[in-house]
């Protein structure tokens, strides 16, 4: 009887197959639409491309596929994420990283911590949010998206409903940065003709909230944008570990025997993609081999962006209710009007 349940419940297939092949397939063809001149017209990238076609999938014909797929579609939108970020770091050397420096680090540090004050004080003091949620949804802002959320949730233990809230808030005004902030640009550099596309490229990555959504946006906008955009972002990813020390600690205070065990994530993506970065300015690996890479991070994003897309549902968003979301645009419109003027001053200071 034992053998006989024992091959039963044998599945020679991995369950993560299924999502990564649809995922795959999303980004293939989301890479082949990119590759159409009208298409291409436009400014959509095969990373933005991507997230579309996996928010019309996962919002239409995706319910039926879903018990197969999904655990492949969230092995990818987590674990190929971030191997995509850390390969990326082969496009990018200490020189470059050099150029964003000091002044990106305060870039960083001045729109996190001003996003984070003016979410609080918005949720608070003018829409009568609770606490838990506005933290949340201002973490999620400030640094890293979802990510930041789900780290900021075991130092405030906010109830499960509260860190769904803000992971719909936050997801969505992300998504619509991916095609917002390519817009922008030629406005931004018609205006503004002495900001060229790596200082924009800072200014998306210091204010934009996902990590995906920052390299999808910058992307689009052109490859020295894309390449800044991800060394601010990984500075800003950096600064979550200090974040939540001082949240953490601020809750010491109002409740020293509740925060005593609470746990702080460490941002190893953030480092790990900055020693890949490291070592290929050290020109040790074949051109060959690190064009190669390149392509496997740009597939392995691709595929990140179909997940999250795929994993995007228009029905959280709508019980997420009204003051969220309301929140998550005025942050949204902080993060590019207040954002803008930080990037811009800091770099006519430090330029």
């Amino acid at each position: 009887m034992a053998d006989l349940s024992m091959t039963k419940t044998h599945n020679p297939i991995p369950r993560w197959l299924p999502g990564l092949l649809l995922t795959a397939l999303i980004a293939a063809a989301a890479s082949g639409l990119a590759g159409q001149p009208a298409i291409a017209s436009w400014g959509l990238g095969s990373l933005t491309l991507a997230i579309v076609l996996g928010i019309i999938i996962g919002n239409s014909v995706y319910a039926p596929l879903a018990a197969r797929c999904d655990t492949g579609v969230v092995l990818a939108k987590q674990k190929l994420l971030r191997l995509g970020v850390i390969l990326f770091g082969f496009r990018i050397t200490l020189q470059q990283i050099a150029d964003v420096g000091v002044s990106g680090i305060l870039i960083d540090a001045l729109t996190l911590s001003s996003t984070f004050f003016i979410t609080c004080l918005l949720g608070m003091r003018l829409l009568k949010l609770d606490r838990d949620t506005v933290w949340l949804i201002g973490a999620g802002s400030s640094i890293c998206g979802a990510a930041a959320v789900l780290a900021t949730e075991p130092v405030v233990k906010a109830a499960p409903s509260k860190v769904a809230v803000a992971i719909a808030t936050v997801v969505l005004f992300g998504t619509l940065a991916i095609f917002s902030y390519p817009l922008l640009w030629p406005l931004v550099h018609t205006l503004l003709p002495g900001v060229d596309q790596a200082q924009f490229g800072v200014f998306t990555g210091s204010t934009i909230h996902e990590v995906a959504q920052v390299v999808a946006a910058g992307h689009s906008i052109g490859p020295d944008a894309e390449n800044s955009a991800v060394i601010a972002k990984m500075l800003r990813v950096m600064m979550l570990a200090p974040f939540l020390l001082c949240l953490s600690g601020v809750l010491r205070r109002q409740s020293p025997a509740a925060t005593a065990s609470r746990p702080v994530t460490f941002p190893w993506l953030a480092l790990l993609f900055i020693a890949v970065a490291l070592f290929n300015s050290l020109h040790l690996l074949p051109a060959g081999l690190v064009a190669m890479l390149n392509q496997l991070a740009g597939l392995l994003l691709a595929m990140a962006m179909a997940a999250l897309g795929l994993t995007t549902r228009f029905s959280a968003l709508r019980e997420a209710g009204v003051k969220p979301l309301l929140l998550g645009a005025m942050v949204a419109v902080w993060l590019i009007v207040g954002g803008g003027a930080i990037n811009l001053l800091v770099q006519h200071f430090m330029g």
